[in-house]
């Protein structure tokens, strides 16, 4: 997998991808505006799930998925925060900063699961934070967008 510090190229896709996770978005900066930054990452959590059923937004919270290895299931469980629409993974971060774990672990998340968009949320600070990638499951790239 390669990951492309650049924003992706294609116009039309960017607008495509930025409006299939606008209202994804809008739950997001809604709890982040009620609740204020520097609570507990599982409260802006239990109040996404909360936003996104109001906002009929289609979701599955603590997404299971099971990494294979030689075409075998490992016994790890694997959760990612929010799978919303079948196609975006959301992660949910309350901390200082978003940095290059935080990343891993959603692109691993992305990948892992063929999962084209990914969303990486910082509730914590005062501004918060979000990062946008789109996964080219064909190039096995990941890209800002």
């Amino acid at each position: 997998m390669k990951i492309i510090n650049s924003s992706i190229s294609d116009t039309d896709l960017c607008t495509q991808l930025k409006s299939h996770v606008y209202d994804i978005l809008g739950c997001c900066q809604d709890v982040h505006r009620e609740l204020g930054p520097w609570l507990n990452e599982y409260i802006y959590q239990e109040a996404l799930k909360m936003s996104l059923e109001e906002k009929q937004v289609p979701f599955v919270k603590e997404y299971y998925f099971q990494v294979t290895y030689h075409g075998h299931p490992l016994s790890h469980k694997h959760y990612m925060d929010f799978l919303c629409k079948g196609n975006v993974a959301v992660e949910c971060k309350a901390i200082s900063s978003i940095g290059v774990e935080q990343r891993q672990q959603l692109w691993n998340y992305m990948r892992l699961t063929n999962t084209p968009i990914g969303l990486l949320y910082n509730f914590a600070p005062v501004k918060d934070q979000c990062e946008r990638y789109y996964y080219d499951v064909s190039a096995k790239t990941i890209s800002l967008f």
